[in-house]
């Protein structure tokens, strides 16, 4: 189905996600988020997408931002309803238990950095910036930001971003742990689609509880997350996948997982 603001593509396996805004670098607005949130819920259950790959229209933003015409009036109940609904869609991107994987294309500012952090992997243009600057503007970052940056970067560096405002360069966003890999401009977009083609040969069933085992289990207490690892892994451990991955291993062949 269409979505309003968005590219959705399928090759391979792969399902292909274009913010498509290019005349406002992609900034996201309501209707955005809301294509957003539809999408991600279709392709949770569509059995042809097995990774996503979400990328910017373009060549000069993955997503720069929130657009300031939607929130450039807001009072606190229509801010804390905004805060809200962008934490509601990334939360269903980061709950995929299918790979995702942010192509970052360009400036991946505020609302941008926030909805890249909510994908597993991420993948930069050498020309990629990012950045939390919302206290630039008398905001704060409420999609997730000021949560999933300590996570991903430690305390510091998180602190440093957020309260100068500053973005950083892509190779020192690799550097400190912010994406995985930084590639020639104009590429980012097919590496991360390589790298989804990786992830798609093994057992999709493993990896979506590998998603499972790490994305759940680091909100509990650490005794509590190895009992529930054990518990998935005997899970994965009685799978068709698992007997077919330990047959071609042992006939030195490349398995035929099913899933």
């Amino acid at each position: 189905m269409p979505y309003p603001n968005l590219i959705v593509e399928t090759e391979d396996g792969i399902a292909t996600v274009t913010v498509n805004r290019p005349e406002k670098r992609n900034a996201l607005d309501r209707e955005t988020f809301l294509s957003l949130e539809t999408c991600f819920e279709e392709l949770a259950g569509d059995t042809d997408a097995r990774a996503v790959v979400v990328t910017g229209a373009g060549d000069r933003a993955f997503v720069a931002g929130a657009d300031i015409n939607a929130i450039a009036e807001l009072d606190a109940r229509a801010g804390q309803q905004w805060c809200a609904l962008g934490q509601r869609v990334f939360n269903r991107i980061e709950g995929m238990r299918k790979p995702v994987i942010a192509a970052i294309n360009g400036y991946a500012l505020g609302a941008g950095l926030e909805l890249a952090m909510a994908c597993h992997l991420r993948v930069a243009d050498e020309r990629a910036r990012l950045g939390q600057p919302e206290v630039k503007i008398g905001w704060i970052p409420g999609n997730g930001g000021s949560q999933r940056l300590p996570r991903l970067v430690g305390l510091g560096k998180a602190l440093e971003m957020m309260l100068t405002g500053e973005p950083v360069s892509a190779e020192e966003a690799r550097w400190f742990g912010l994406v995985n890999a930084v590639v020639p401009a104009g590429k980012a977009l097919e590496r991360a689609r390589e790298l989804a083609a990786r992830i798609l040969e093994n057992s999709s069933l493993a990896v979506a509880t590998v998603l499972e085992a790490v994305y759940h289990g680091r909100e509990m207490p650490f005794a509590d997350a190895l009992a529930y690892e054990a518990a998935l892994g005997g899970i994965t451990a009685a799978s068709p996948d698992a007997r077919e991955g330990a047959r071609a291993f042992l006939e030195k062949r490349k398995p035929r997982f099913d899933g």
